[in-house]
């Protein structure tokens, strides 16, 4: 396995390209008593904000998951697969409830994928990005930890 570090200036093209490219993801968060819990979701990188961002409705298994981890966010990982190419974003996500920050990960979102249909209900997941895995066409020649 592949991995590297964000440095955000110095993101690896081929990597950008596919955390740009359409590609469904999974998202797995922890529930409280620590088992897996995996979805299938989209997730846009912003490089203007150095994270990634998840939409979903308030009520969700994943958004609870987080909520019940506490304010300072959980261990979460999000992976995307596009024959033998994949790439799993690893870090930490908090729950945002303020109408801007739902507002730039729909924007995000609409990037990547489509414009999202109107939910009252949306939140928006925030991922801080600590590192990236994946296969080598991906990630070489960069290093990391």
């Amino acid at each position: 396995m592949t991995s590297w570090t964000p440095g955000w200036g110095s993101f690896p093209a081929p990597l950008l390209d596919f955390w740009t490219e359409r590609h469904l993801c999974t998202l797995t968060t922890l529930r409280p008593d620590g088992r897996p819990h995996v979805v299938p979701v989209g997730v846009a990188l912003d490089h203007e904000q150095e994270c990634a961002w998840v939409i979903t409705s308030g009520s969700s298994r994943k958004v609870r998951n987080l909520l019940a981890a506490g304010s300072d966010g959980s261990p979460v990982a999000a992976c995307a697969v596009d024959g033998a190419r994949w790439s799993t974003l690893e870090g930490v996500a908090t729950v945002l409830h303020d109408p801007a920050s739902v507002a730039r990960a729909c924007e995000r979102y609409a990037a990547r994928y489509r414009v999202p249909r109107d939910n009252p209900a949306r939140v928006a997941i925030r991922i801080s990005a600590s590192r990236f895995t994946g296969s080598a066409s991906l990630l070489e020649p960069a290093t990391g930890g």
